[in-house]
């Protein structure tokens, strides 16, 4: 049932004209998901379906999405709200700007920008098309502004503002700016500062951007040391907002206590947003009484220790998906023996069906495990670490015993070194390096280092359950398996000899035992008949909640648009690197500065500084800000007491999902033509309701004035 118009003697549509084309089809009660629009072809209408939640016709002007170039969403989203801009979209669409394109302008872009953007408008209010590519548009952009010329994703405000800059430059009526000086307040009336500022402006800018988008700032500085009071005014084409700051913030830790029966306990601490690792500790210790010098805050990520902290390091870096877990570990104890701490890994070893080789897999929770460092002998290390996970791994009654262990090599002189071959390393994640050999060096002379007793006071050795290994921080890189007659030799300045399934006692001199703190994580290696038969994997996995992750959360803070208003025309002091040259002191002060709103424009573009910077934070601020569709008074914070009215109402939102760097930008927009609200996703649009509008994605606001006509 579509609606055929004979259009062979029309060239091009205005449109006004297309307006009543589609109010003739809507009295027909064209309506339905089979839409009418114009053929590519030739003259005609042809059925298309269009995806949609009404009946919005696919021939409805300025319902057209915007193909994605490759993360070309940024400019997609900032092109839907401009292009819903109905003042300059009229301007574009009647070709009003043809006569105001300035080509001479040094600042300006030759014109090149304008006619682009009004190409691209016209296409999307044709009505002919569901969805068009803007590559004509995205390639003029790029040669006059390299930051987008390529594929990477950016930001939509700051396309914005290149954008309502570059237009303006373009079709700036101003041939040839006159140079003006600018003069302070002196004294003068306020009302009498900010009309000279005015008119000086338009003297040298005078465009439709300045039309739409201008308004005027009053900014005030005060001299902490001679009290001299500054007065300009300034003109702005977007109001950019702060939002309020949350001094802390809520973050989800697993305490493992050194106390192997004990189970890990979660709890929910707060901590300062600006903090240290540090401030987690003390907070954790409130909570816990755990001392905070005897934690160690990590990252667990599959198994494995993906960082472990400095108590120094910010906790920025720690994002609220992180697993973090914090360990109990010893410090130097009342006789002054030192404890080291090792990461220790859990390992199943299995069997490659394709190639009958043996591999590993990491499965567990790791483990950070403090011994004495007179201590560390593989014995006392097995008993350490079989301890320590004994709350889950459960022994046979009787321990089996062996026949008593067998000397498979001989004490190589005072050295101290085992005869026995070189232990090779393999990486089992496939790396680059394959399997290396490691290099031949000169045994360790340090005297101690590795005492070997004798093989005739060996008693029976007990069944070992699991064996160790050295690996690399990631687990699958093995340095060497610590068993019996094996010889490690490394870079030329180490050695290390490994024993296991004996009672050799094994003892590291310094340089040899640093290298093995340094460099290598201990991976405990199961069989899986093992771990089957022992391991309780439930137990291993549980842990406790503490009353802290009990209490109902607070929801996240919801501030209202005027907040942020309030908190941009609050007085500042200007920070140390960022001061005001004081004409009377004849040097830069840190002075008080305060902003207010003087004159808005007829579209008011407000900008929500979701994306903070700091020295120790970087971040996106995902705040739900609460601003209204419709009835946005502004009088209240406009200080020229002969202002009029000024009262907004929402015509486009353009939205950023994701976090700083990531993530994908869309809009929405209300049709000039039906007054109907529309998602626009690239290359989708959709139908969308009031109430959908308001989330933490939105980013930048358009506002119409009322009665701006």
């Amino acid at each position: 049932d579509c609606v055929t118009i004979n259009v062979s003697k029309v060239s091009t549509y205005t449109s006004h004209s297309w307006y009543s084309i589609l109010a003739t089809m809507k009295q027909q009660k064209h309506v339905g998901c089979s839409l009418c629009c114009l053929s590519s072809r030739g003259s005609g209408f042809v059925c298309n379906s269009y995806n949609c939640r009404d009946s919005a016709s696919l021939s409805q002007p300025g319902l057209c999405g915007l193909s994605n170039l490759g993360n070309t969403c940024f400019m997609n989203s900032a092109l839907q709200c401009l292009s819903n801009t109905p003042p300059l979209t009229d301007y574009f669409l009647e070709d009003k700007y043809e006569a105001e394109i300035n080509q001479n302008n040094p600042l300006g872009m030759r014109g090149e920008i304008a006619e682009a953007y009004a190409e691209l408008i016209k296409q999307i209010w044709s009505g002919r098309q569901s969805h068009v590519a803007p590559r004509m548009f995205k390639t003029q952009v790029g040669r006059f502004a390299p930051q987008f010329s390529g594929y990477q994703q950016q930001d939509s405000q700051e396309l914005l503002a290149f954008l309502l800059d570059g237009l303006h430059e373009d079709l700036n009526r101003v041939k040839k700016k006159p140079y003006l000086e600018l003069k302070d307040a002196n004294g003068r009336l306020d009302s009498e500062v900010a009309k000279e500022a005015w008119e000086n402006h338009r003297l040298r800018n005078d465009s439709i951007i300045v039309d739409i988008f201008h308004g005027l700032f009053k900014s005030t500085l005060v001299c902490p040391k001679c009290s001299k009071v500054s007065v300009t005014f300034d003109p702005f084409c977007y109001l950019t907002l702060p939002l309020p700051l949350r001094r802390d913030r809520l973050m989800e830790v697993t305490l493992v206590y050194a106390d192997p029966q004990h189970r890990p306990v979660q709890y929910r601490v707060v901590v300062p947003m600006m903090g240290a690792i540090s401030d987690l500790c003390e907070s954790l210790f409130k909570l816990s009484g755990v001392p905070a010098e005897n934690m160690v805050v990590t990252d667990v990520y599959n198994h494995r220790f993906h960082k472990i902290f400095q108590m120094d390091e910010g906790l920025n870096h720690i994002m609220p998906k992180d697993d973090i877990f914090v360990y109990e570990v010893c410090k130097p104890s009342e006789d002054g023996s030192e404890y080291v701490t090792l990461s220790v890994y859990f390992r199943e070893k299995t069997m490659r069906q394709s190639s009958n080789t043996s591999g590993t897999v990491l499965f567990g929770q790791p483990l950070l495990i403090s011994v004495p460092k007179h201590k560390l002998t593989v014995d006392h290390l097995y008993s350490v670490v079989l301890e320590q996970i004994s709350r889950y791994v459960k022994l046979p009654l009787a321990e089996e015993y062996s026949t008593p262990c067998p000397d498979k090599g001989t004490c190589n002189g005072s050295n101290g070194v085992v005869e026995g071959d070189i232990e090779e390393m393999e990486h089992q994640d496939g790396g680059q390096e394959g399997k290396e050999k490691l290099a031949e060096v000169d045994p360790c002379h340090s005297e101690g280092c590795m005492q070997i007793e004798s093989a005739r006071d060996l008693q029976p050795c007990k069944k070992q359950h699991f064996t160790f290994s050295l690996v690399n921080s990631s687990g699958t890189s093995e340095i060497s398996s610590i068993v019996e007659g094996k010889i490690l030799k490394l870079n030329g300045n180490y050695c290390l000899a490994m024993f296991f399934f004996s009672s050799f006692s094994l003892h590291i001199c310094n340089k040899c035992f640093f290298f093995l703190v340094a460099f290598s994580v201990l991976a405990i290696d199961w069989d899986s008949d093992t771990r089957r038969l022992l391991f309780d994997e439930q137990e291993a996995q549980a842990f406790e909640k503490h009353g802290s992750m009990l209490q109902p959360q607070k929801k996240k803070a919801v501030v209202a648009l005027r907040d942020c208003i309030e908190l941009f025309t609050t007085m500042e002091t200007l920070g140390e690197h960022d001061p005001w040259y004081c004409p009377n002191c004849k040097k830069h002060q840190q002075a008080t500065k305060k902003f207010d709103l003087w004159s808005l424009p007829r579209i008011l573009v407000v900008h929500l500084k979701r994306f903070s910077y700091s020295r120790y934070w970087r971040d996106k601020l995902d705040t739900v800000v609460e601003f209204p569709i419709r009835g946005l008074n502004m009088s209240e914070f406009v200080c020229d007491p002969r202002a009029g009215s000024y009262v907004y109402d929402l015509i486009a939102v353009s939205n950023h999902y994701g976090a700083m760097g990531v993530g994908h930008y869309t809009a929405y927009a209300k049709n000039k033509v039906n007054d109907k609200w529309y998602y626009f996703d690239d290359s989708s649009v959709s139908v969308a309701s009031e109430d959908q509008i308001v989330t933490k994605a939105a980013y930048v606001l358009f506002y119409q004035r009322r009665n701006s006509e």
